[in-house]
């Protein structure tokens, strides 16, 4: 059988290197965090971030910093700020995020979002 427990640690983000991602406009910079079914991350989205694509897998997304727009293709848009999440399970929206000024997010998805 296989394990996917994690033993207690760290994370120290400022070690965890950034990664630049072109959105349709704008810029993400993502330090991600893998573990076995799981995978946390700050992302970082610039000023005039627009997502390049529509995103049907599931997430825990917590506004760290900022504010952002998470629209889903039905056209329904959320506005989040810092200290609010939104939460959804794999394959049940599709969504994309943009954002005007600039956030900063936590992120963390994984197998247990799958649908059962």
């Amino acid at each position: 059988m296989k394990s996917n427990n994690i033993p207690f640690q760290t994370i120290d983000w400022a070690t965890i290197p950034k990664i630049e991602y072109k959105g349709d406009s704008g810029t993400a910079f993502w330090q991600t965090v893998q573990f076995p079914g799981l995978r946390i991350r700050i992302v970082e989205y610039s000023k005039e971030y627009m997502a390049d694509h529509w995103c049907q897998k599931g997430h825990i997304v917590h506004c760290l910093d900022g504010e952002f727009v998470s629209e889903l293709k039905n056209g329904e848009k959320f506005i989040l700020s810092k200290g609010m999440t939104y939460v959804v399970s794999d394959d049940l929206s599709s969504h994309r995020s943009c954002t005007e000024n600039g956030v900063k997010v936590m992120i963390v998805d994984g197998d247990f979002l799958k649908p059962k």
